[in-house]
């Protein structure tokens, strides 16, 4: 499992011109379960994503298809984790 952790790299009134295609993407991979939960930081200077995917060329694949990565609107962190321990709730999506 993976956290993409998005911080923008321009001023937001860019980033919400670019929302709508960010957005379809988003659509897309929650579709595809490629995606468990995703949300704006606060302060607003980018965003999160919780990816299910086994390796981080397939994470690489998946974020090339953003407007935000497309555009160079946000730096990307990927970070891989191994969940030991989550709620019942979780382990039923997982």
């Amino acid at each position: 499992m993976f956290i993409i952790n998005l911080t923008y790299k321009v001023n937001l009134d860019i980033i919400d011109k670019n929302l709508e295609e960010h957005i379809k993407y988003l659509d897309k991979n929650f579709k595809e379960n490629n995606f468990l939960c995703s949300g704006r930081k606060t302060p607003r200077n980018g965003g999160i994503i919780l990816c299910n995917k086994k390796n981080k060329e397939d994470v690489m694949e998946i974020i090339k298809e953003d407007v935000f990565f497309k555009k160079d609107l946000a730096e990307f962190e990927i970070i891989q984790f191994t969940p030991s321990k989550c709620s019942d709730k979780f382990k039923a999506i997982l």
